[in-house]
């Protein structure tokens, strides 16, 4: 089954931006990796300090970059969002169309726990840029349902399986009370939901 490449979400034009020197932009790219991981770990309230140290670069550069909390917050969001969707095209080349479904719910999972710790700031987001939140959840679901529907295809998991079922699913993961287990308990849960998309695969209806 050939994918179809899942689009990117859209940027805000930036009439006066110039582009980026390849070391600033490598700085950018750099502190909205740690902030996912940072804002993954301790929610929206994480240091913005400690998002440079770890960044390896001063405070200085962060702001420069990104000159509000909720700047940053938006460019993690976008950037986490574009890499779920990419995956799957990148997982289907690489991998049997069933355990490419299966590493893409688990990197939901990832893309879900950076999610979780913006919440705050993404619900200040949706009131003034709801667009972005209903544009990436279309392309989400476009990704999940190409993996799905080619698994279903190859039969190496049932033939029953609709992909909005299984995205419903994997939201009761994010809805999941956010205890230190949480990530540990969510990747099992993955497993256990492929388990029941695999069974009786293959077989006459």
């Amino acid at each position: 089954m050939a994918f179809e490449p899942v689009t990117t979400v859209d940027q805000k034009p930036a009439a006066a931006e110039k582009p980026l020197r390849a070391d600033a932009r490598r700085n950018r790219d750099r502190l909205a990796e740690v902030a996912a991981a940072v804002f993954a770990e301790r929610g929206i309230d994480a240091s913005l300090e400690e998002i440079a140290r770890r960044a390896g670069v001063g405070i200085g550069t962060l702001y420069r970059h990104f000159p509000t909390r909720e700047h940053l917050v938006e460019v993690v969001y976008r950037r986490e969002a574009e890499a779920l969707c990419a995956a799957a095209g990148e997982l289907a080349a690489k991998h049997p169309s069933d355990v490419a479904l299966e590493e893409w719910m688990h990197r939901f999972v990832d893309y879900i726990a950076t999610k979780r710790g913006l919440a705050t700031s993404l619900r200040i987001l949706f009131t003034t840029n709801s667009t972005l939140f209903s544009d990436t959840s279309g392309r989400v679901s476009q990704a999940l349902r190409q993996l799905v529907e080619a698994a279903v295809a190859d039969g190496t998991i049932r033939g029953d399986v609709d992909a909005s079922d299984v995205l419903h699913a994997l939201g009761g993961i994010y809805s999941a009370p956010d205890t230190p287990e949480w990530r540990d308990r969510s990747r099992r849960l993955v497993k256990l939901l492929m388990d029941g998309l695999r069974f009786g695969a293959g077989k006459a209806g």
